[in-house]
């Protein structure tokens, strides 16, 4: 069955670094895209990173130019870097993939950006 597991998060402060990794299993990884969403305390779950099955990527408004999203099709991972961050990027990321019509997350992993 499909498993996602991400880790990483923790506390960082203001203009910090942080990053996620995703360890995927349970289906053939390569040939999937992957994103990462995340959620803030009393918000929805938004998209924050996509990267295709061919390596593209695409990243929301509020994150590009800081957010760099990679994958490791040896090791089934994909990573989200993360670089100045914010207090508004406190949230829990989750890892996502769409397959057969369903969406699969893993548990997620909280990050807190504060001082």
């Amino acid at each position: 069955q499909v498993q996602l597991v991400e880790s990483g998060g923790g506390l960082v402060q203001p203009g910090g670094s942080l990053s996620l990794a995703c360890a995927a299993s349970g289906f053939p990884f390569s040939s999937y895209g992957m994103s990462w969403y995340r959620q803030a305390p009393g918000k929805q779950r938004e998209l924050v990173a996509v990267i295709t099955a061919g390596g593209a990527t695409n990243y929301a408004d509020t994150v590009k130019g800081r957010f760099t999203v990679s994958r490791d099709n040896a090791k089934n991972t994909v990573h989200l870097q993360m670089n100045s961050l914010q207090p508004e990027d406190t949230a829990v990321y989750y890892c996502n993939v769409q397959r057969l019509g369903l969406h699969y997350w893993g548990q997620g992993t909280r990050v807190t950006v504060s001082s």
